[in-house]
């Protein structure tokens, strides 16, 4: 499915290779919308690297993360090939977890890591790291996932509409209107570019 994807028109891969801390985010464009967008700015900011896959507005497929395969993108082989360790951001939508923003993925300790960058800039937002709180099919720990195929694993971060500045919670704000990042995309954003740039890489 994944290759399918790819030779649809419109869809476009990005790939920024500079550190061995890496960023992906295969579901963007108007797929989890504003993903993209968040882990673009976090790379630019950490001086990490980028691979990310967008979806123009006529078109909203979903392949499952365990179909996204490096053997149909030479891209994605050439960020596995360059990074260390990366994190997979994604979207979700689920009722009880509106303000939830869970963290998966194999590498644990990246996870933790990343997780204590983002409790303390997004105040009103539970950070999940527990994986026994995170549900079944959002936990990114398939082997499969592209996330954990760097040699040093990875972890995913699933975010919320609101904290993509999406829903009702941000109707009428002035930062919206005027087409920017509402105030806790912008510290998202932050928090993931330090948390890449304090990761010891070997």
């Amino acid at each position: 499915m994944f290759d399918e994807l790819l030779r649809q028109p419109g869809v476009t891969e990005q790939l920024e290779l500079r550190s061995r801390f890496g960023f992906l985010a295969f579901h963007g464009g108007s797929l989890e919308e504003g993903t993209d967008v968040v882990a673009a700015a976090a790379a630019d900011a950490a001086g990490a690297s980028l691979w990310a896959v967008r979806q123009p507005e006529h078109l909203r497929w979903h392949v499952p993360s365990i179909a996204v395969s490096p053997e149909h993108s030479d891209a994605l082989v050439a960020f596995l090939d360059h990074v260390e360790v990366a994190l997979a951001v994604h979207g979700f939508g689920r009722e009880g977890y509106w303000t939830s923003l869970l963290v998966g993925g194999g590498n644990r300790a990246l996870a933790a890591h990343v997780a204590g960058h983002l409790r303390p800039a997004l105040a009103g937002y539970e950070i999940v790291d527990d994986l026994d709180r995170v549900p079944s099919d959002l936990r990114g720990v398939h082997p499969s996932n592209p996330v954990n195929l760097p040699v040093g694993g990875g972890a995913q971060l699933e975010l919320p509409p609101r904290v993509r500045g999406m829903g009702p919670a941000w109707d009428g704000h002035p930062d919206r209107r005027a087409g920017r990042l509402v105030p806790p995309t912008m510290a998202l954003i932050a928090a993931l570019a330090t948390a890449a740039g304090s990761w010891p890489l070997g």
